[in-house]
């Protein structure tokens, strides 16, 4: 199947099939109450600075699609969106677009001015693989250049890969690619929905790489989303491998505990549905916040549709903070909070 299938197929998985566990994990993240803040709501202050950028909120649009000709609306809806609010976003997949497929899909996003702007590739396309060619140093430069790219992650997706009918399998390298580009461009490392554990960061943080999107269980499963594409193909051995391994990861508020002490900037994304979870994750240790799936039904609508959609979570992330009496994201980290239900039995097993 062609990559511009497959990206069409994931928008429309994404946007009409159940693709997320049962469970939100970031619901066990309570605050304890502020009943006397002391603070006015009018003067909080939910700035941020990432990879030395000024976001107005700890709010980024990450990863979600190109590649294909629809892919173009949603991604221009998006940075105009976030170009108007001040917040950063992530692209899909840069595959497609270094390699010829619906390059504007991708493009569309320079016409905004967006203060934050991270390229994507996946860590399997660094190594040789049964599928083609592998990334060179000129489709990497020009995935950085395709959208003016101020900093390129580099994706991690076993999981998706290993359940996609047409998967490139070969992850032997992985870390030796990421390194090397770490070497030439400003690099971060991202999950796909699966979390990043303890040890993995700690393998990363020393290799150039200047940031971590931990992209926890919780959010949209990439197994899920292949486990549909399978089916629709009749391959019965994927689909039964999507199936099994529909909630495989780490929960995404147990993948930022595990990564906090890393010492890089985070995103903590997978499940982020709303101004509570960015404020809960902000308190657990993350720079920001990353949402995608939640946002998916208004950037296929307009521009405005997503940027109503945003204000709504920034507004809940304000009053969050001011429940919690913090003034400032600083204050916001020292929040006070409690771990229940399922999170915490991760916390504790760990």
């Amino acid at each position: 199947m062609a990559i511009r299938d497959r990206k069409a197929d994931h928008i429309r998985i994404c946007m009409n099939e159940r693709v997320a566990p049962g469970y939100c994990y970031w619901d066990d993240i309570r605050f304890v109450h502020n009943a006397l803040p002391e603070i006015d709501y009018d003067y909080i202050d939910m700035s941020c600075t990432l990879f030395g950028r000024k976001l107005s909120a700890p709010i980024m649009v990450t990863a979600i699609t190109g590649g294909f000709s629809g892919a173009k609306k949603i991604n221009s809806n998006i940075a105009e969106a976030c170009a108007e609010l001040g917040l950063g976003m992530g692209i899909g997949s840069e595959r497609a677009g270094v390699s010829g497929v619906a390059a504007e899909s991708y493009s569309i996003v320079k016409d905004f001015d967006v203060p934050l702007m991270i390229g994507n590739i996946g860590a399997v396309q660094l190594i040789p693989q049964k599928s083609g060619k592998i990334f060179t140093d000129e489709m990497i430069d020009k995935a950085v250049e395709l959208i003016d790219a101020d900093v390129l992650a580099i994706h991690l997706n076993p999981l998706q890969e290993a359940v996609q009918p047409e998967g490139d399998m070969n992850f032997d390298g992985c870390y030796e690619a990421i390194r090397n580009i770490a070497r030439r461009a400003p690099v971060m490392v991202k999950e796909t929905g699966a979390g990043i554990s303890e040890q993995v960061a700690d393998r990363l943080k020393g290799i150039g790489v200047q940031g971590l999107d931990i992209s926890g269980m919780g959010g949209t499963s990439f197994s899920a989303v292949e486990f549909y594409r399978a089916i629709a193909e009749e391959n019965r051995i994927r689909s039964s491998i999507g199936d099994t391994f529909f909630d495989w990861g780490i929960p995404a508020p147990v993948s930022l505990a595990q990564c906090k002490n890393c010492g890089l900037p985070l995103i903590a994304s997978g499940g982020i549905l709303d101004g509570i979870h960015v404020a809960a994750s902000i308190s657990m240790g993350a720079t920001a916040a990353g949402v995608a799936n939640v946002i998916l039904k208004e950037a296929s609508e307009s521009a405005d549709a997503v940027k109503e959609k945003l204000t709504i979570i920034m507004e809940e992330l304000k009053t969050a903070m001011l429940l919690t009496g913090s003034k400032d994201l600083k204050q916001l980290s020292k929040a006070r909070y409690v771990v229940l239900g399922e999170t915490k039995e991760w916390m504790e097993q760990l």
